[in-house]
């Protein structure tokens, strides 16, 4: 594949590398927080969420080497601070939304430089966003309708948890 065919399609590609690699950043941040204050439940989603994450930075570096591009391997920005759930959950949903745009402008920019195959690409990743999307906006939503119960509940169960596997050691 001509490199200089292809420059819109691997500048584009590298975007998303950015992209996903800071998503993979902030949901392990945000994985460590959840999973220190016993909330198994968000720790796992967003553990989970990173890894897949991940397959998606596999995904677009291997379209970029095919086209004959070199990853860039940049973090677009920093990891934010955030500690409390709700507001975890919130960032997790707005990253999860502006990549799903992104992407879907991305895709009709590779199709208009007659790159189908990146097309398609992005077309997967704006599905595989939104369904992140909706995990943290479905998180939100039972937050919203069962309060600090819905927390507490994550903390409770991981004691019972761990006071099983304490007593079963004994």
């Amino acid at each position: 594949m001509a490199k200089k065919k292809h420059e819109k399609s691997i500048e584009l590609l590298n975007k998303a590398v950015a992209d996903e690699l800071l998503a993979i950043h902030q949901y392990m941040y945000f994985h460590f927080h959840c999973d220190d204050q016993g909330y198994d439940l968000l720790a796992n989603l967003f553990k989970n969420t990173a890894i897949q994450e991940m397959g998606h930075v596999e995904l677009l570096s291997e379209r970029i080497l095919f086209l004959n591009g070199d990853v860039e391997m940049k973090i677009v920005g920093k990891v934010q601070k955030i500690q409390d759930p709700k507001e975890m959950l919130k960032c997790a949903a707005k990253m999860e939304d502006d990549s799903a745009k992104e992407y879907n402008e991305w895709a009709n920019e590779c199709s208009a430089n007659a790159d189908s195959a990146s097309k398609k690409i992005f077309e997967d990743l704006v599905q595989q966003e939104e369904r992140h999307f909706d995990q943290f906006d479905v998180e939100m939503e039972n937050m919203e309708k069962y309060g600090e119960n819905y927390l507490a509940l994550q903390s409770i169960e991981r004691s019972k948890t761990v006071s099983t596997r304490t007593q079963a050691a004994e």
